[in-house]
């Protein structure tokens, strides 16, 4: 379902650049593989090794929250093909 105030495109781009210039350093370590949901309006955040249980916190502080999520130590939550996670520098 689409979010009432962003697109799609938007909640990326925003998600990606709070996390590149703001949040990588601060969660990389010991959390590669866990997911990162972002509020994109606000900033807050959250991390676990389960997508859902991440996306359900961040939804119970903020219901209409636009969510940006990624899986730390990867370009995306989800990839196909079988890649496996890889670090970004």
């Amino acid at each position: 379902m689409p979010h009432p105030r962003y697109s799609n495109h938007e909640i990326a781009q925003r998600g990606r650049q709070l996390y590149d210039e703001y949040l990588r350093a601060q969660v990389t370590e010991g959390n590669l593989g866990k997911f990162l949901v972002i509020d994109i309006e606000t900033g807050e955040h959250e991390i676990d090794q389960e997508e859902l249980a991440a996306l359900q916190r961040a939804k119970a502080k903020h219901p209409e929250a636009a969510l940006y999520m990624v899986r730390i130590g990867s370009r995306t939550a989800y990839q196909l093909g079988g890649a496996g996670l890889e670090p970004r520098v």
